[in-house]
């Protein structure tokens, strides 16, 4: 057995966190909550990013909810149920995000008059199921574009939002191929 040299015992020490240090700066800086010296982003920032990503999170959630009651025609039924369950999916995204935003001494904003003006995604009716996975689909690919490039701005500087967007993301790729499915189980015309 080889006993370590004075260069490798230094090297096991800087990996060592400064405990006494880390102690007196979080007794100094407790105001600031989670936001701690090795936050590597602008708070302010993120919070700016997470809220256009709420307002687009609810604006998804009232436009499934609308499509889940609109949907009519012989395929609607099973159509339906993934309306309904990707608007619960989408207000449970809006939550996780108004509660990271807080985390981070932000406020969330669910102000009703400015969500569409804040929304990356557009509120589309649609009129017909056919036109309504269709805007679902466009919605949830905006979704993702928007997603990934936070994830960008995130990466090595916010850890938990970086993790909380990522869980965001992996759900709305998976809505965007539920809407890829549903569209190709659709006949090539919906009756009237």
């Amino acid at each position: 057995m080889t006993t370590p040299n004075k260069a490798e015992n230094a090297a096991a020490a800087d990996l060592k966190p400064d405990v006494k240090r880390m102690r007196e700066q979080a007794r100094k800086e407790v105001s600031s909550g989670a936001i701690t010296p090795s936050y590597g982003a602008d708070p302010e920032k993120v919070c700016e990013m997470l809220n256009e990503a709420l307002a687009t999170e609810l604006l998804c959630a009232l436009r499934y909810k609308r499509h889940y009651f609109m949907a009519t025609g012989m395929a609607s039924d099973s159509v339906k149920a993934e309306f309904k369950e990707h608007a619960e999916q989408e207000q449970e995204h809006a939550d996780k995000l108004a509660e990271r935003i807080t985390q981070l001494g932000g406020e969330p904003d669910f102000n009703p008059a400015t969500i569409a003006a804040r929304s990356h995604a557009e509120y589309v009716e649609g009129s017909g199921l056919r036109e309504m996975i269709y805007e679902d689909l466009v919605a949830e690919r905006i979704a993702i574009q928007s997603y990934t490039e936070m994830l960008k701005q995130l990466e090595n500087k916010d850890p938990t939002t970086y993790h909380v967007v990522r869980e965001i993301l992996s759900v709305e790729e998976e809505h965007a191929e539920d809407m890829v499915s549903l569209l190709q189980g659709l006949p090539a015309a919906e009756p009237h």
